[in-house]
């Protein structure tokens, strides 16, 4: 449609540079063919008539909207805005042919706009829970029983000062976590092969580590790294993510400067989490498993 439009204005902007100039109207009414006259509404100017459509200022500065930086900067020109009226007379025309013939009761046309709408529903259904869950959010940011207090930062800081690192393999089943935890027990220097070879996590994170104080990983794992010597491999642990064998490659003490930051988030989830469990208390919900 873009690439059509600019061909179109570029070869009437050529076609109109052989032509004389034409006067400027000196306001928005129009001339219809029976000689009456549209009047100009203030809000959105008529700027065309054909037959029974019309064409508005809103509606041509959508269409500018679309276009790229050069045809905007030509269709600034008055040749070149002239030159796009035109081209939105000639679409008006043939849509309006097109309905005289029935074309709009086409069982092709019908289906793929039917399959559109549902498309643009489901966008408009998306965006409304977006919008209503940040809305929600931002209620529960003014909550006062939800805001977290330096005091309850500092408190969390006291028993969680320090960040832990650890990579981990993860393995679809058992009896897969156990052999290879095995492996790695006697041989660490294997890791990277068996990772490799049995992994199901996604390629990308393979060999990576993950640094966290407690409360910003997965709990389970927090538990066993947070009771383990760095070096140590420990596993197998399972979380509905499958079974992790985790190796812990660091721990350091944080300040309580760069920590307060990141306990207020992990303060601000709990708090969360637990409004949430009393709606789930509150309504019924039923996760049913699904047969892989």
């Amino acid at each position: 449609m873009k690439k059509r439009l600019f061909y179109s204005l570029i070869l009437t902007f050529l076609t109109a540079c052989n032509q004389p100039a034409q006067p400027p109207a000196e306001d928005l009414s129009l001339q219809t063919s029976a000689g009456t006259s549209v009047p100009a509404a203030q809000s959105d100017p008529v700027l065309a008539q054909v037959g029974t459509e019309i064409i508005t200022k809103s509606q041509f500065d959508r269409v500018v909207d679309t276009l790229d930086a050069q045809d905007r900067q030509f269709v600034q020109t008055p040749v070149g805005a002239r030159n796009l009226l035109q081209l939105l007379v000639r679409e008006k025309l043939a849509l309006l042919d097109a309905k005289e013939k029935g074309l709009d009761k086409n069982e092709l046309y019908l289906d793929d706009l039917e399959q559109k709408r549902q498309q643009l529903q489901e966008i408009y259904n998306i965006y409304a829970q977006q919008l209503l869950l940040h809305l929600w959010d931002e209620q529960n940011q003014a909550n006062e029983h939800l805001q977290v207090t330096d005091e309850e930062i500092e408190a969390y800081f006291k028993k969680y000062p320090y960040e832990m690192t650890i990579k981990q393999i993860v393995l679809a089943d058992a009896q897969t976590a156990e052999s290879v935890w095995r492996e790695l027990k006697y041989n660490k220097n294997r890791w990277k092969e068996l990772e490799k070879k049995h992994s199901i996590a996604p390629q990308y994170s393979h060999g990576q580590t993950f640094s966290f104080m407690p409360g910003e990983f997965i709990s389970e794992l927090e538990v066993i790294a947070a009771n383990s010597p760095t070096g140590s491999v420990q596993g197998f642990v399972k979380t509905p993510q499958g079974f992790h064998i985790i190796m812990k490659t660091g721990e350091r003490r944080l300040s309580l400067k760069e920590a307060a930051p990141r306990i207020r988030t992990i303060l601000e989830n709990q708090k969360t989490d637990e409004l949430l469990e009393t709606l789930q208390n509150k309504h019924k919900v039923v996760i049913y498993e699904q047969n892989d």
